[in-house]
Order: structure tokens, then C-alpha cells, then sequence
């Protein structure tokens, strides 16, 4: 199996989804009128973004790796009976199910970030997009100190190294990496601007309890247990986290968590 697809399958992103949700919709009301737009929502999830943009009146095609994600989608959709929005399983690097020049706008809200061969995710981005259309994304930012960027990092030194050859998908939140990426693709360097944005995580519990759903289901910080509790740190993994989401938690209710993590927005311009 694909790594990529088998580290999104082992968990159940839906758990951590559920916190996006109120800034999936916000991020959708940013992107202008969506009425009667082809939307390609990539590395899509179970649909924090795509379920929203439908909801405005685009017809939404989310494509994303994990299975089971595409499942919960659906099922999603279907629930608010919206019929102009499907899910459909795809790899960001290579889409060669759908036709060049097809969709007015492609989000990947952390998304295709995650997907390996960069430069041919910035092209297949470029080439199913029509010209006048447009490419946005949200790319968690390295070394950021809010808490996406400091989970990654801190599982990291918990997981054994990276295979030879391997690029981070934090390399997206690079302005210059981005850039080089869609240039090679065909896209001038005044047709890519960049904002720096938040993303609030909203949940119904503790920190603590916040850690565990990351702990159980979210593909990244599961390898990083597993690998941890192998060497003997699981406990010191569990109390770094901890630590983080504490810190940054900035509910005044104690038996709920709201935290800010920063990301870079891309906007693409296909000529």
C-alpha cells in the first residue's frame, strides 16, 4: 500500500475534523461568490472545506487518498442532501482521472501538502485548473511556534528518520519552496501572492482529552506513539503534548480547548 495512504487509513481523521469545522467555514466564505463554480477540493478529508463550498452553490468534487475519509464524506453529504458534491478517492500527485482545464477552483486546505512529489501536485493543480481559474491553499508554516507545526515537530523526534529522498510536507509552508514549485508548473511568479492566516481548533473537552483523540486517530502523532511506546518514551511523548496543548489552549471554560495554529495561504492565478 502507499505509505501516504496507509498513515491517513490507520486512524479516523474525522475525530480531529469535527474541531475544524467552524474555520472550514470561514476559510470557505474567504474565497468570494462560489455559486455555480467547478470546485476541485483536494486532500479533502471527509470534507471540512468541500461540505461548505456546496453549501454555497459550487459543484464540489473532493478527492482525497484515504478510504475511509471519502466514505464519511459521502455519507456527509448525503445527510444535508447536498447532490453537488461528490467524494471520490485520487492522489493529489497524480490525477490523471480528471481532464486538463476543468475546474474554476482548486482548494487543498491541508491537504495536498501532505502528498509526496511535490512538483507534480503543484503541476496536476495547475493543469486540471482552466485558465482565469484559480488554485488556493492552506500549508502549515515550519518552525511556527502554534500548535500544528509543533505536533509535526514533536513527533518527529519521536519516529525513526524519514526514507532517503523524502521531502516534508512542511516545505509548502515556504514561500520560496512554493514558488519554485508552481513556476516549474507554468505559472509566472506575480501570478502567486501569500498571506499569513489562523486556524482555530474548537473542542468540547479538555486539553488532555483533546491529545488523546490526536493520540488515537490522527495518522502522524499514531506512527509517533507506536514508535515511542517501542523505545520506552510513549509517557514522555504523551506529557510533551500535553504540555503544548495547555499552554496554547485559550478557552476560559476548562472542560473545553480552543487553539490558534498559523498556516500560509497560497493563491494561484491560471493564466
Amino acid at each position: 500500500m502507499n505509505p501516504n495512504k496507509a498513515l491517513w487509513e490507520k486512524g479516523d481523521f474525522t475525530r480531529i475534523a469535527e474541531s475544524m469545522r467552524e474555520s472550514g467555514s470561514a476559510l470557505v466564505d474567504q474565497l468570494g461568490p462560489l455559486k455555480g463554480l467547478k470546485v476541485l477540493d483536494l486532500g479533502c478529508g471527509d470534507g471540512t472545506t468541500a461540505i461548505p463550498e456546496a453549501r454555497l452553490g459550487a459543484e464540489v468534487l473532493g478527492v482525497d487518498i484515504a478510504r475511509n475519509l471519502i466514505a464519511a464524506g459521502n455519507a456527509r453529504a448525503k445527510a444535508e442532501g447536498l447532490t453537488n458534491c461528490l467524494f471520490q478517492e485520487g492522489d493529489a500527485s497524480d490525477l490523471h482521472e480528471l481532464k486538463d482545464g476543468t475546474f474554476d477552483l482548486v482548494v487543498s486546505i491541508f491537504g495536498a501538502m501532505f502528498a509526496p512529489k511535490p512538483f507534480d501536485v503543484a503541476r496536476e493543480m495547475v493543469r486540471v485548473t482552466r485558465p482565469g481559474g484559480r488554485i488556493v491553499m492552506g500549508n502549515w508554516i515550519p518552525g511556527d511556534p502554534t500548535l500544528v507545526a509543533q505536533i509535526l515537530k514533536i513527533s518527529s523526534a519521536y519516529t525513526p528518520p524519514p526514507p532517503e529522498g523524502f521531502i516534508s510536507p512542511m516545505t509548502w509552508g515556504i514561500e520560496s519552496h512554493v514558488v519554485e514549485r508552481f513556476s516549474k508548473a507554468g505559472v509566472a511568479k506575480e501570478d502567486i501572492s501569500f498571506a499569513k492566516d489562523t486556524f482555530t481548533f474548537m473542542a468540547p473537552c479538555t486539553p488532555s482529552t483533546f491529545v488523546s483523540l490526536f493520540r488515537h486517530y490522527y495518522g502522524p502523532t499514531m506512527s509517533a506513539f507506536e514508535a515511542a511506546e517501542k523505545n520506552g518514551k510513549a509517557e514522555a511523548l504523551q506529557q510533551e503534548l500535553e504540555r503544548l496543548f495547555n499552554e496554547q489552549n485559550q478557552s476560559a471554560d476548562s472542560d473545553a480547548t480552543v487553539i490558534t495554529a498559523n498556516f500560509l495561504k497560497v493563491t494561484v492565478l491560471r493564466r
